[in-house]
């Protein structure tokens, strides 16, 4: 735990070093007192010029955080591609025992065997690197590296993120990683197969199984570096939102988006040094004789020297990053689904405080269940019954934001877009998948249900399909803003129904499953009597709907590539659409506004409201230019605006020329 603490002093000691070099630069030494100028200042024009640039300097080592999302974005649909394929290689192997699959033999080699079937080590490997892939560079890298980058200074009002450089390094390191997880797919004793949670003994004994070997060591290599990653963007991403606002872009005039990237970043910042402790100490074991889990261990009937380690050791690790991962993945989906939901029903979203504060609530709670994941171990049983009654609670501020967008929901006048179907889909999921986890939280009930495909379905409906849902309901919105042009919504029906349909067809039934018994990881079922003629026509089902969705996924692959060259131009706002980032350019440069930054005078939320000329009111339309619409409270505002134009006029002069 020293690294982990050392690691995030550290981070916070940067975050204030690159903010505060950033106003030094600028002769910003002392802090404004102005309520309205919450941190902006004008060294937002120092990113205002840039020198030309070469194309490698402009696009590949880009500083730019609009490029850096955007490479974000390219470099997890890459990762989702190889994810899901993944998973229907090892749902070919359940859904059809019986069937050969030597027409896979092209792209799996020699990992299909002479009797022509997946080889059984191999299939371990595939569901371990399935469940990395897409939990950390498709969910956590792809959704929050792309939509915090792209959204946080764009809705804030600031040029760029504080530190262009640490941005793109946080890229780098992260596309690092993602060679050498690659990589370890081609080493000849097959990838990493101890699972995606690589539990000891299996992980921390090379000897154990050939995906314990060269692989094992990949994969611990390549999440070390995306560990550093994840950090160097979190440093970011903090520092530019309590630095960078606008203008007026006061906390309670953030977007909701705005919030959840910032939160996401805060879990990211303090559990994901832990996880890299766990990874860290998993490699002493491995290879420098160390026994922080091993203990007792015999191969072949003899005894390694390893003494005094304990496998647990390494769960409580994981874990205490494993917990907040889950809403590290969700939390950013949530906040899109916010802005989108918001947007398209045409109606302020209901409860903002109460939204934020089950946000809040979320991000604490998130630290302190993550031994709801070890009921199975030998906990003591009235640690359990504690994990159990903070983990049922979590279940309150999960309930608020889903009331919340019901009811945001009921009465608007919805514009069913594409992006506002995928919102609505994370809804669904999120409340179906939620409620099987408040079974799964009473230990009474998980320990028989734990090892089953009762868990299979909750994790993948309430965070895989939900928060990948987030994701494509945010490449559907904002496409226009990073690429110029508008995804084909015909094309968008079709994949989301497709889509929709099929992750249900999928997962829903393995409900049924897990409560009958049926274990999750096994290669083989139908060795057992009881299980193949129960469990066989389920999964061949389950496959084939499992396929069904991944074809899916190549209509929008297409529509996403052919719609950034060939696609209808966009209009600057589309979508009339409220933040800050449809103010800019409908291709923005480096730096984000040509002029002037916009300062904010109202909230992001100002839809559909009594007396207003249009059906939508931007933020940095100041209330003395509606004078019709404004509430009480609002027409006091209009004094106050005065205040924020001679800012705007005091920061004039202390641009550097």
């Amino acid at each position: 735990m020293l690294l982990t603490g050392v690691l995030v002093i550290s981070a916070i000691f940067f975050g204030w070093l690159f903010a505060g070099s950033a106003s030094m630069r600028l002769g910003l030494t002392t802090p404004r007192a102005d309520a309205l100028s919450m941190g902006t200042e004008a060294h937002h024009a120092a990113h205002a010029e840039h020198e030309p640039q070469s194309r490698w300097r402009k696009y590949l080592f880009s500083e730019d955080h609009k490029t850096i999302a955007r490479q974000y974005l390219i470099t997890g649909i890459f990762w989702a591609v190889i994810g899901l394929s993944l998973s229907v290689f090892f749902r070919l192997q359940l859904g059809f025992s019986s069937m050969k699959l030597d027409f896979l033999r092209p792209i799996l080699g020699n990992w299909i065997n002479e009797a022509g079937k997946l080889d059984q080590d191999f299939y371990l490997s595939l569901v371990t690197m399935h469940g990395t892939i897409m939990v950390f560079f498709v969910l956590t890298a792809g959704l929050s590296g792309t939509f915090s980058n792209f959204l946080i200074p764009l809705q804030i009002g600031a040029r760029d993120m504080a530190s262009g450089f640490l941005n793109m390094l946080s890229y780098w390191f992260f596309f690092l990683a993602s060679l050498i997880m690659f990589s370890s797919l081609f080493v000849r004793t097959g990838p990493a197969a101890g699972g995606w949670v690589i539990y000891p003994p299996l992980s921390a004994i090379p000897e154990a199984h050939p995906g314990s070997g060269v692989g094992m060591t990949l994969w611990l290599i390549s999440m070390a570096f995306f560990i550093i990653s994840q950090l160097l963007g979190g440093i970011n991403y903090i520092t530019t939102v309590i630095n960078l606002r606008t203008r007026g872009m006061s906390f309670s005039k953030l977007p909701l988006t705005i919030w959840s990237f910032f939160l996401t970043a805060v879990l990211g910042l303090i559990s994901f040094p832990v996880l890299l402790s766990a990874v860290l100490l998993l490699i002493f074991d491995r290879h420098f004789g160390t026994s922080f889990y091993l203990s007792e261990i015999y191969i072949k009937g003899e005894a390694l020297p390893n003494v005094g380690g304990s496998p647990i050791l390494f769960q409580h690790l994981f874990w205490f990053l494993g917990h907040p991962e889950v809403y590290i993945v969700i939390m950013p989906a949530l906040g899109i689904t916010s802005e989108i939901i918001a947007t398209n029903a045409r109606k302020p979203i209901f409860g903002y405080r109460a939204m934020i504060a089950s946000l809040m609530g979320i991000a604490f709670l998130s630290f302190i269940v993550w031994g709801h994941h070890m009921f199975v171990s030998g906990m003591n049983p009235f640690l359990g019954s504690v994990f159990m009654f903070l983990t049922l609670i979590i279940a309150v501020p999960s309930a608020v934001k889903a009331f919340n967008y019901i009811t945001t929901l009921w009465k608007g006048n919805i514009r069913f877009t594409t992006a506002m179907m995928f919102s609505i889909g994370l809804v669904s999921f999120f409340i179906s998948g939620g409620l099987t986890g408040i079974i799964l939280g009473n230990s009474t009930l998980d320990i028989p249900l734990h090892d089953t495909y009762f868990v299979v379905a909750h994790f993948h409906l309430v965070m895989g399909a939900a928060a990948a849902f987030g994701l494509l309901a945010g490449v559907y919105h904002w496409f226009p803003k990073m690429f110029g042009r508008v995804m084909n919504e015909r094309l968008g029906n079709i994949h989301f129904w497709l889509t929709f349909i099929g992750v249900y067809l999928t997962f829903f039934p393995m409900h049924y499953l897990g409560i009958a018994g049926f274990p999750r990881r096994y290669y083989a079922f139908t060795s057992y009597d009881f299980m193949k003629g129960n469990f066989s026509g389920m999964n061949t089902f389950i496959t084939i709907a499992a396929i069904m969705t991944f074809a899916g996924q190549w209509i929008f692959l297409w529509n996403f590539f052919y719609s950034m060259f060939k696609g209808k131009k966009a209009t600057q706002n589309p979508w009339r659409s409220n933040t800050l980032e449809w103010t800019t350019p409908i291709h923005p440069g480096h730096g984000n506004w040509p002029g002037e930054l916009p300062a904010v005078y109202r909230w992001p939320y100002d839809y559909s409201k009594p007396n207003a000329v249009e059906d939508f009111i931007p933020q940095n339309v100041p209330f003395s230019q509606t004078p019709e619409s404004n509430l009480p409270h609002e027409t006091e505002q209009v004094e106050l605006e005065k205040v924020i134009e001679a800012q705007n006029l005091n920061d004039q002069f202390k641009q550097p020329h």
